[in-house]
């Protein structure tokens, strides 16, 4: 078959990406980390704060929320919130149990520690709770580090902070040019 002058071939869509915040899959991020939230602990203020406008809490302040996103459907989410110029904190990450264990949680640290590094932080936070050893293991595989969790009022689960020093830490670009 001939194809006229101008014709593209269609090039479909990646089955998986990552996506910046879109009003669309609001109902997802509060969907997902609800079924973590309340699966471990208690819904607490700060959560339905975030969950009530998550563009005014995170986004407009200068962070990003990232989805996962499958063939359409939203896989995993991750909140990366910028506290002040150099330190960051990565929150509200979760991914769907009937994708997990298939890498999204890696693709989403990636895009949230990349973040970070485009807004020039020199430091990214985690806070988070020792019975989510999976997610821990994540973290640590990211090269975060645990630290003394510093009194942290926002939520009584925390019971463990990791930090991650980004001008420890070089940039991917560099380390391919160079390799």
């Amino acid at each position: 078959m001939k194809r006229a002058i101008g014709d593209v071939p269609s090039v479909e869509e990646p089955e998986v990406k990552v996506v910046p915040y879109r009003e669309e899959f609001r109902s997802a991020f509060e969907q997902l980390n609800r079924e973590w939230i309340e699966t471990y602990f208690v819904l607490e203020n700060p959560d339905r704060e975030v969950f009530r406008d998550p563009a005014a809490k995170i986004v407009d302040p200068g962070g990003e929320i990232f989805f996962v996103v499958e063939r359409g459907t939203v896989q995993g989410t991750c909140a990366v919130i910028r506290h002040n110029p150099v330190e960051c904190e990565i929150a509200k990450m979760a991914v769907a149990p009937a994708a997990r264990g298939r890498g999204f949680g890696d693709i989403l640290m990636e895009a949230a520690v990349g973040f970070a590094r485009s807004l020039a932080a020199r430091r990214i936070i985690i806070v988070s709770n020792t019975v989510l050893e999976p997610a821990i293991r994540l973290y640590q595989k990211h090269g975060f580090i645990r630290v003394p969790l510093v009194d942290d009022a926002r939520y009584r689960r925390a019971n463990i902070r990791l930090e991650l020093e980004l001008s420890a830490t070089e940039p991917a670009e560099r380390r391919e040019a160079d390799g």
